[in-house]
């Protein structure tokens, strides 16, 4: 027992970015144990998402195909079917909203301790040691599994998505779904708010803070990221005032994201922000506040009013 069994997220008939940084962790924990590292895509179009998930660092793709929409009995089952015939020492789930369903399903049928919402993971020996954060990011806690064996959950955002095709084996994995003990049935994806866009899966954020004063100046920033084909976010007191829905909040009580580049017009930074964008590739910050604690992780500070910034931006863009 030395390989790593990893499980695809996918919604709505596309693969999430997750599936991809669940990769990169598996190889590193792979690499520390010594084993190869299974990757499997359960339910939809798992042909199509095979070639997408035979990545560099990836030895095998397992697909289990059955019905188009996520199922917890189903992916229970498969997943349980697939630890016994893999027997892989360590099993990595996204924390995501699919996987925070069935992973302690599946880690109660397989007698394996659990851990979720995991920002690193180390092994010594036959221990496994995970990394979590709590009181918004504030302090970090390390947990030690000895069992030898266990089942993580990863936070997205926490690993870099694998890239470049690999030379990995594709298997059709043969699971026998007993129909009989599935009790529940997805009959569709919506996207709350009718259809809005996910801000977890954009390249590029303007995100805004209460430093915009008024409801009225959202048109300013909308004009912005118009210019920047952006997609527009917030912090959580743009929300609490109805200015933007629920889904545009980024942060612990909001969503995660990993854009390219992350604007934060007039946003604080603070901890509980913080937890939800500190993945960005390049942060860029406007605030008057030189001493705002964002401005301590921009890469990008500016320090100027955003009313006269985010004209010139405009300018500059459109």
């Amino acid at each position: 027992m030395t390989d790593v069994l990893a499980i695809a997220d996918h919604r709505d008939g596309e693969l999430r970015d997750v599936s991809f940084e669940l990769a990169t962790a598996g190889r590193a924990l792979a690499d520390e144990t010594g084993g190869d590292v299974h990757l499997a895509v359960i339910s939809g179009p798992v042909d199509d998402f095979a070639d997408g998930l035979a990545l560099d660092g990836v030895d095998v793709v397992h697909t289990v195909e059955y019905g188009d929409e996520f199922n917890h009995d189903v992916y229970v089952q498969a997943i349980s079917q697939l630890y016994e015939t893999i027997e892989p020492q360590y099993v990595l789930v996204p924390n995501s909203v699919n996987g925070l369903d069935y992973a302690p399903a599946v880690a109660a049928r397989l007698d394996l301790p659990i851990v979720t919402d995991v920002v690193d993971l180390d092994v010594d020996g036959e221990t496994l040691i995970a990394t979590r954060e709590m009181y918004g990011g504030k302090v970090e806690t390390t947990t030690e599994l000895d069992a030898g064996t266990a089942l993580a959950t990863i936070r997205e955002g926490e690993w870099p998505a694998a890239e470049g095709a690999g030379e990995s084996s594709i298997d059709a994995f043969d699971a026998e779904i007993d129909e009989a003990a599935i009790g529940s049935t997805v009959t569709g994806f919506e996207e709350v708010a009718g259809g809005d866009v996910d801000i977890s899966e954009a390249d590029l954020l303007v995100s805004i803070g209460r430093g915009i004063e008024e409801e009225e100046n959202l048109d300013l920033i909308r004009d912005l990221a118009d210019a920047l084909d952006a997609t527009l976010s917030s912090s959580r007191p743009i929300v609490d005032a109805g200015w933007l829905p629920a889904n545009r909040q980024v942060g612990q009580s909001g969503k995660v994201v990993t854009p390219e580049v992350y604007i934060a017009i007039g946003i604080s930074g603070a901890v509980q922000h913080v937890a939800g964008m500190k993945g960005a590739d390049t942060i860029v910050a406007i605030n008057t506040d030189p001493n705002a604690p964002i401005m301590d992780i921009a890469d990008y500070a500016i320090h100027d009013d955003l009313f006269d910034v985010v004209p010139a931006l405009i300018e500059q863009f459109s």
